[in-house]
């Protein structure tokens, strides 16, 4: 098994659904992979802080984004400057 291919069957690995067959060969790769030991701890770990952080339901997600986030996101993906309300009335007058 190489690297990519133990990242490609981390998550039935960690769930427990790899036939007994893939997860002996995933565990033999473990062994001998030091780097594919700390994916593995680094997946679990990220895995654990999302399960954290989801909501209880106390909170709800706004169903809305506000207007002026989504101009700043769209310009930084254009590399530009996002234009603020007070400059974009600036030039109206």
């Amino acid at each position: 098994m190489t690297c990519q291919e133990l990242a490609d069957f981390i998550i039935d690995y960690v769930e427990n659904k790899l036939p007994a067959d893939r997860r002996e060969v995933f565990e033999k790769h473990l062994a001998v992979c030091p780097s594919c030991i700390e994916y593995l701890n680094s997946y679990k770990s990220t895995c654990q802080i999302l399960g954290d952080l989801r909501c209880d339901g106390e909170e709800e997600v706004p169903c809305e984004v506000p207007d002026d986030l989504v101009s700043a996101i769209l310009a930084a993906r254009k590399g530009e400057e996002p234009s603020s309300p007070a400059s974009e009335d600036d030039s109206a007058s």
